[in-house]
């Protein structure tokens, strides 16, 4: 399809409200996935490496009790 001019692009033969409507919603819509998936990516990555020093933590207390109390004995 051929148009004359830009503004018969725009118009798109009296539909252009509805495609361009449409189109940004669409957009809009891939966007704002991009983002919430970057977002929860973010999270998830936080609260793996908070229970990987959570999990470090509890081994080295762990070790260190168990070096005290072989100490002890």
């Amino acid at each position: 399809m051929q148009f004359d001019s830009f503004s018969a692009f725009l118009d798109m033969g009296g539909y252009g409200f509805y495609v361009w409507l449409a189109f940004f919603v669409t957009l809009v819509s891939l966007v704002a996935l991009v983002i919430e998936n970057k977002w929860r990516a973010r999270k998830i990555r936080e609260q793996v490496l908070k229970e990987h020093r959570r999990i470090q933590r509890v081994t080295q207390a762990k070790e260190k009790k168990a070096r005290e109390t072989k100490v002890r004995e």
